[in-house]
C-alpha cells in the first residue's frame, strides 16, 4: 500500500488531494512537524532534506512534491490526470508543474520563512524579503489568473481536471492571510478555487 508521510497544510496536502482524486488506497503517516520530527534521524534517512512530503511505494521512497505527482499519475493512468505523452497539452502540463514548484512555491517559501535567508536578528532585512516576496507572488497569481482566462476553464488547463489543479489549489490556499491580494481576490482564481473546493476528493 502507498504510504504518505504528511502534515496538514504543508505541501503534502497536494499529494493527499491527488491520492484522493486517483481513488488510490493509501496510508497517512502523520509527521509531528511542530516538534521537528521531520528533522529526526529516522526521517532524514527517508529524506535528507528534512522536508515534507514523502511517498513510500513498496521499495521506492520518493520525495519532492512534483516528482511524487508525476509518479502517481504515471502509475494510475486510468484516472487521466495528466495529458497524453508527446502532446502539446503534456508539454504545457510540464511547464506549469515546474512553474508551480520552482517559481510560485519557491516564492511562497521566501514569504513564510524570510528569516532563513538573513543573519540571526536581522528583523528589518527579513521584513524586506517578505514584502518583496509578496509583491512577486501577487504578480505570479496574476499570471495564473490570466492562464485560467485563456484556458476558458473550468480547470487550469481547460476542460480536463489534472494534477495541476490540487497543486495550485494548495499553493493558493497559503495566500489566504495576505494583507493585500490573496488568490481568492483574483477574478478567475476566486471562482476556480471554489470549484476545486467543491470536488468530492477535496471535501
Amino acid at each position: 500500500m502507498l504510504q504518505l508521510h504528511h502534515h496538514p497544510g504543508t505541501a503534502s496536502t497536494i499529494v493527499h488531494l491527488l491520492l484522493k482524486e486517483l481513488g488510490a488506497s493509501f496510508e497517512l503517516v502523520l509527521v509531528d512537524r511542530p516538534n521537528n520530527a521531520h528533522k529526526s534521524d529516522h526521517y532524514l534517512r527517508l529524506n535528507p532534506n528534512g522536508l515534507l512530503p514523502i511517498l513510500v511505494d513498496g521499495e521506492l521512497v520518493l520525495y519532492e512534491t512534483a516528482a511524487i505527482c508525476l509518479h502517481l499519475c504515471d502509475t494510475h493512468t486510468a484516472a487521466r490526470l495528466v495529458p497524453a505523452i508527446g502532446s502539446v497539452d503534456r508539454a504545457h502540463f510540464y511547464k506549469w508543474l515546474m512553474w508551480m514548484t520552482n517559481t510560485l512555491q519557491a516564492s511562497l517559501l521566501l514569504y513564510f520563512y524570510p528569516d532563513r535567508w538573513v543573519d540571526a536578528g536581522q528583523v528589518d532585512a527579513a521584513a524586506q524579503i517578505k514584502a518583496h516576496a509578496q509583491t512577486k507572488i501577487e504578480g505570479l497569481l496574476a499570471q495564473a489568473d490570466a492562464q485560467l482566462a485563456q484556458s476558458q476553464g473550468p480547470w487550469f488547463l481547460g476542460a480536463e481536471y489534472s494534477a495541476l489543479d490540487p497543486y495550485l489549489f494548495t499553493l493558493c490556499r497559503w495566500t489566504r492571510g495576505f494583507n493585500r491580494k490573496p488568490a481568492r481576490a483574483f477574478a478567475n482564481l476566486g471562482p476556480y478555487l471554489q470549484r476545486v473546493l467543491q470536488r468530492p476528493a477535496t471535501q
